[in-house]
């Protein structure tokens, strides 16, 4: 039979560019051929449509003659498993998975349905990602990138980030930041992992944590080897005060620009007091500033950083200002530190892509990072305001707080009534999160947090598209 794939051009190995791992396995090797396509197919290893080198190609890959290929897709046509048509070579037969009987036994839970609208924290809107702006920046990092680029190069990232978000910093978040002091990670959660190992190699036994927060950051701290008590947050952020009462501190994580979930900043003489500390100790502080480039009730609040560069972590990342997928996150540290980050870093994952670290480079100094940021910011704003607007018209009970920055806003409800309302929700389609998901209490601490229902609410993370439902929802299942 005739290979329908065979010409002039397409018969060369070097010509068609599929490679094919197949293990030959049986009495001699036409049947055992035939049996490795065959279990590929099944298995699914080769999936519906995909086309198959050619005889020859196969052939000189495997070391068997050219008819012993041709046999074999002959065979396998013939049973159904391939298809053969001129001009589109031998490809994996398209056939309908048969319909597998349910197993027998208790009944399984239905499936849970997936939410129609999402407020859940925690994300920007990703349908505005800059794609365009994007690529222009990467097309030129590339065009302009040496060649030491595409190797393994420093542990601590591509300079021209490091360069470039020294500039930014300084400028937008009054951050003291020299390149030397800068080391790029894949997000805030990488960055937190590496401060773990080393406090942990310090013997720190313990870090103290927002009252309120993400039990993911908690969890990895425990999982390193240290304690995490909380320190009480009310409407003035963090009671830095209180941790001088805390034995056994080596450290502090918090979040003084927009306090999360609660969206309140941490007041000045409570910044101040977690720098005394600190300098009284000789602790760190670990602060994350998640989304501090979103503020729109007066001038940003900057980073807590400013009042004391050898003793506070300033650790920002791309995930809200552009979006969570670029993974790259920064940390600007002590300078006493870097050694030891480095160290850690070397362990584990030496270094982020340095082609997305380029790009993002471009993108700072190219000057479409801030012009996104001033977008997004206007757009967020007017999300915000919308938001206050319907439930002051549909639901005038509700008070709306942490609204000055960010990207969600807290809506407090009656006592009593959290769960309901987030049940209620997911009735109609629309995931929201209550705070008591960010609560955070240590048995037998000696203090208890009041009780507080509410929402957290996430007004950027909809497109534009679903913003609209996702509003009337919400307002619809508020007591």
């Amino acid at each position: 039979m005739a290979d329908p794939q065979t010409n002039s051009e397409t018969d060369s190995p070097s010509a068609f560019g599929t490679d094919l791992h197949l293990e030959l396995n049986g009495p001699g090797l036409r049947a055992g051929l035939t049996e490795a396509l065959r279990e590929a197919v099944r298995t699914g290893r080769l999936a519906p449509g995909t086309r198959l080198p050619p005889s020859r190609s196969l052939a000189a890959d495997l070391g068997v003659s050219r008819n012993t290929v041709t046999d074999a897709y002959a065979e396998l046509i013939a049973e159904g498993w391939l298809t053969a048509q001129q001009g589109s070579g031998t490809r994996v037969a398209r056939r309908t998975e048969p319909r597998r009987a349910a197993p027998a036994g208790p009944r399984t839970k239905p499936t849970r349905r997936r939410p129609t609208y999402g407020l859940l924290p925690g994300s920007p809107n990703l349908a505005d990602f800059p794609r365009t702006q994007w690529l222009t920046a990467a097309r030129r990092a590339l065009t302009a990138a040496p060649y030491d680029a595409f190797g393994y190069g420093d542990a601590r990232g591509r300079v021209e980030l490091r360069t470039a978000l020294a500039d930014y910093l300084a400028r937008a978040r009054g951050v003291y930041a020299e390149p030397e002091r800068i080391v790029i990670c894949s997000g805030f959660h990488h960055g937190l992992a590496l401060m773990a190992q080393v406090l942990r190699v310090r013997r720190v036994r313990a870090v103290a944590v927002e009252s309120y927060g993400l039990d993911i950051y908690r969890d990895l701290l425990t999982s390193a080897g240290l304690r995490t008590p909380p320190v009480y947050v009310d409407e003035h952020g963090m009671r830095s005060g209180d941790l001088t009462g805390l034995r056994g501190v080596g450290a502090v994580l918090m979040t003084p620009a927009h306090q999360y979930p609660t969206g309140v900043a941490l007041r000045p003489d409570r910044r101040a007091a977690a720098v005394d500390w600190a300098r009284s100790t000789g602790g760190l502080i670990l602060e994350d500033d998640y989304d501090g480039e979103f503020r729109y009730d007066r001038e940003p609040v900057g980073a807590l950083q400013g009042l004391d560069p050898e003793r506070v972590v300033y650790c920002g990342s791309a995930s809200k200002s552009l979006a969570p997928g670029v993974r790259l996150g920064w940390m600007v540290l002590p300078e006493g530190l870097v050694p030891d980050i480095m160290a850690a870093k070397g362990h584990g994952d030496y270094m982020s892509s340095a082609l997305e670290q380029l790009t993002l480079a471009e993108f700072i100094k190219s000057g479409a990072y801030d012009r996104h940021v001033r977008s997004m910011r206007l757009r967020y704003r007017r999300r915000r305001d919308q938001l206050v607007a319907a439930l002051a018209h549909r639901a005038p009970g509700i008070r709306v707080t942490g609204m000055a920055a960010g990207l969600q806003a807290v809506l407090e409800l009656p006592r009593g009534t959290e769960r309901s309302v987030v049940q209620a929700a997911a009735r109609r389609g629309l995931a929201v999160s209550g705070m008591a998901e960010f609560r955070y209490e240590v048995p037998d601490s000696g203090w208890q947090l009041p009780e507080q229902d509410a929402l957290v609410v996430n007004y950027a993370a909809p497109p534009d598209s679903a913003w609209a439902g996702a509003l009337d929802t919400l307002c619809r299942v508020m007591p």
